[in-house]
């Protein structure tokens, strides 16, 4: 694949790290487990989306926008880096924030990601609940444009067949270190909300003739639900680069068993991962996205569903700014005052 073919900007600390989790790995008793430190990508506290917006800012940037638009839950780790991105490219930026969780939490509603969309410039609107928030975005963006406003939108997550690039990369960049390292990697494990970040690794696997098995532990829709978006995407995908059909229905696999109370509600399995982590490496997690993906490998290897000796990647697609606004969440949040 040739990546160059497509607009992008620089914007994120590329590659990012790939790291073997010794204290977790032993901790855990079954596969080694090491960690692509996507969280290290370096916009605005870093995180996965990063690698999208090279791909969708160049895009705006090419199609002469002087406004991005975007939208996402309260807590959008998605939102909070389209800010800093926009920010750093002199573009101005306005985000739909969802309510998703019906929380009165003053910490949720008003710190983490939400107090550095506007530390970063961002204008941002409120929307409730079960709407369909592209459709709310663009006829926002509608009237802007009215108004003489050049806007690009992105959709939720950065999640189309342009932002899937930034995964496709990610992909290819994964197996260079591995190769490089000696490293055989048994699965790659990973969060899966609006699908960008799965699509394109399936996609960028498969189009380098790497199959390597992807898990996706689902933070929000039903498996079929969440395992058909993320098959759609990385069809198109595959159909941007050039190599259609190179995705098959069996390389898109998720798990949706840890969602809990729903989107952005972190259960007791969450907080265990997020301690786990941060206890034997170091290493933070949020309560949204990293978080659930982390309980459910936790739980598998329990399991026994990776094997004793197997190498597993934890894709850890960031989000630990989103803490700041779940202190609540853990039992010794407001003590620490």
């Amino acid at each position: 694949m040739h990546l160059a073919r497509f607009p992008r900007v620089r914007l994120g600390h590329l590659p990012t790290p790939l790291e073997r989790l010794d204290r977790l790995s032993e901790a855990l008793g079954g596969p080694e487990i090491w960690i692509k430190r996507d969280d290290c990508t370096g916009l605005s506290t870093g995180g996965n989306k990063t690698r999208k917006l090279e791909f969708l800012m160049a895009e705006a940037l090419t199609e002469g926008a002087d406004t991005v638009m975007t939208q996402g839950a309260t807590q959008s780790n998605h939102a909070r880096q389209t800010a800093a991105a926009a920010a750093r490219l002199g573009l101005a930026c306005h985000i739909l924030l969802e309510d998703r969780t019906g929380s009165n939490d003053p910490n949720y509603n008003a710190n983490g990601n939400v107090f550095l969309d506007h530390l970063h410039g961002a204008t941002a609107e409120k929307r409730g609940p079960g709407l369909d928030m592209n459709a709310e975005m663009e006829a926002v963006a509608e009237a802007w444009r009215a108004k003489g406003r050049r806007v690009y939108t992105i959709p939720g997550g950065g999640s189309n067949p342009t932002g899937a690039l930034g995964y496709v990369n990610c992909a290819m960049e994964l197996v260079g270190q591995a190769d490089y390292m000696g490293l055989k990697i048994d699965h790659i494990v990973h969060a899966t909300g609006s699908s960008g970040t799965q699509a394109g690794l399936v996609c960028g696997l498969r189009a380098i003739n790497a199959p390597i098995p992807v898990l996706g532990i689902g933070v929000r829709a039903p498996k079929p639900v969440q395992e058909e978006n993320v098959f759609k995407l990385a069809l198109a995908t595959a159909s941007k680069l050039g190599c259609p059909g190179v995705v098959a229905r069996d390389d898109v696999v998720a798990n949706t068993n840890y969602v809990g109370e729903g989107y952005g509600i972190p259960n007791a399995g969450t907080i265990a991962a997020i301690e786990m982590f941060a206890r034997l490496e170091g290493i933070l997690l949020d309560p949204v996205y990293s978080g659930k993906g982390a309980a459910g490998l936790i739980d598998l290897v329990g399991k026994g569903v990776f094997a004793h000796g197997q190498r597993v990647v934890f894709l850890h697609t960031g989000g630990a700014a989103g803490l700041f606004g779940y202190t609540a969440a853990f039992s010794y949040g407001s003590a620490a005052a």
